[in-house]
């Protein structure tokens, strides 16, 4: 897994993201509704894939939601898997929009 990665929240782009250092970016799409943050979609590119990047990415926007005391609506099949691997951030996970 990467270092330290640096998490951007985009919030023009409705997205948190990682500059690369091959110029692409690594992005968690989201949305909101009635207050909860609706985490969409993650993307890491072909070429960064396997490297820990999405990995860190979601940890990292997991724990902005826990820090500024948010709940997610999670569609995205990648940070549910993240999710049922670290239940610990569970609760986060709002039952029913």
């Amino acid at each position: 897994m990467q270092k330290d990665l640096d998490v951007i929240n985009n919030k023009k782009l409705f997205r948190f993201e990682i500059a690369l250092d091959n110029g692409e970016y690594a992005v968690l799409e989201y949305r909101w509704l009635k207050g909860s943050m609706v985490l969409m979609h993650t993307l890491v590119p072909k070429s960064q894939e396997g490297k820990g990047i999405g990995t860190g990415l979601v940890k990292k926007v997991l724990e902005y939601v826990r820090a500024n005391g948010l709940k997610i609506i999670v569609y995205c099949p990648f940070v549910q898997l993240y999710i049922h691997k670290h239940p610990e951030y569970a609760d986060l996970v709002l039952s029913k929009p």
